[in-house]
């Protein structure tokens, strides 16, 4: 009998997660026994498991403290892929300073905390960035392009407004300029499996000029080949996350946003390594690479268990 792994989901985002019956053939194709498991089920009993995968528990945004403790209670009782200390970092877009500060290019970022000025910061930010014609105003916690807007640098007062609703609501927000590549050239998603590139897709622009945010459905996504000088981005910002977290091996799984900035260079838009959708329907190949990998990494699993015991 193989290894036994929860692809942990939650019962509202089983629906889009278009990765999941990809997987679930892939992995039974190696021998793998997969349960599909919502995150806030009270009676799964974890440690059943060899291992927990996290798939598209896309609901954790509206109860990040307790999907916090769930991802801490897991990794007392069975390993968590991937693991928590990347679950802590990845969950806070605070972590593209900390790529920045590892030389990673990334697209200019500030952050406004609770209490501080909010037409202060989009102040020093729009002069910190005279060139940008708009701005880019989210929470530092979310996912699914929820609660971003996009600003005119005419609408400062507006900008200002939305940092302070944000804040009000105990967020941290950070702020960017709006770079207007991705509207004729989208972002490119570059898709890793144990730190070996697999496939990339191309995504159209989600923010929209009058406010609105598009939905990232899979019709916003079309198969893409990532150029080498977006491979050498995205190599850099997972290494540079795998050092700053003192991993042991590489991130089981991450997917890199890039953008072009307005001198053509790539920059890291977004690093998801804790449940990124990784676009398997536009690569055929790809959920069998996974599939493999898990592999790999639950005997590995299994073999330093044996270790230990010994």
């Amino acid at each position: 009998m193989g290894n036994h792994l929860a692809l942990v989901t939650d019962e509202t985002s089983l629906a889009i997660d278009y990765d999941m019956p990809l997987l679930l053939d892939a992995c039974h194709e190696v021998g793998i026994r997969t349960e599909i498991c919502s995150w806030r089920d009270p009676d799964i009993a974890w440690d059943r498991f060899d291992a927990v995968l996290l798939r598209s528990p896309w609901t954790y945004v509206e109860s990040l403290p307790q999907f916090l403790e769930w991802c801490e209670y897991v990794t007392d009782v069975t390993s968590l892929f991937n693991p928590l200390p990347v679950v802590r970092w990845n969950l806070d877009k605070h972590y593209l300073a900390d790529l920045a500060a590892a030389g990673v290019p990334v697209v200019p970022s500030g952050f406004v905390a609770p209490g501080a000025d909010p037409a202060a910061a989009v102040r020093t930010f729009l002069a910190r960035h005279d060139r940008a014609p708009e701005i880019v105003v989210k929470p530092t916690v979310g996912a699914y392009s929820r609660d971003v807007q996009r600003f005119a640098r005419s609408s400062e007062t507006e900008a200002a407004a939305y940092v302070a609703k944000l804040l009000d609501q105990g967020c941290h927000v950070i702020l960017q300029p709006y770079l207007d590549s991705v509207d004729h050239d989208g972002e490119t998603d570059l898709i890793h499996f144990d730190g070996v590139y697999s496939h990339a897709i191309r995504k159209r622009a989600l923010l929209l000029p009058d406010g609105r945010v598009d939905q990232p459905t899979q019709e916003a996504r079309t198969a893409r080949d990532a150029a080498e000088d977006e491979r050498a981005v995205a190599a850099a910002a997972l290494d540079a996350a795998a050092e700053h977290l003192a991993l042991r091996e590489p991130l089981l799984y991450g997917r890199v946003d890039l953008i072009r900035g307005a001198d053509g260079k790539p920059l890291v838009l977004e690093l998801e390594l804790c449940e990124p959708s990784l676009s398997m329907p536009f690569s055929e190949t790809s959920a069998a690479r996974f599939a493999q990998v898990i592999s790999a990494r639950l005997e590995s699993v299994s073999r330093q268990r044996k270790n230990g015991q010994s």
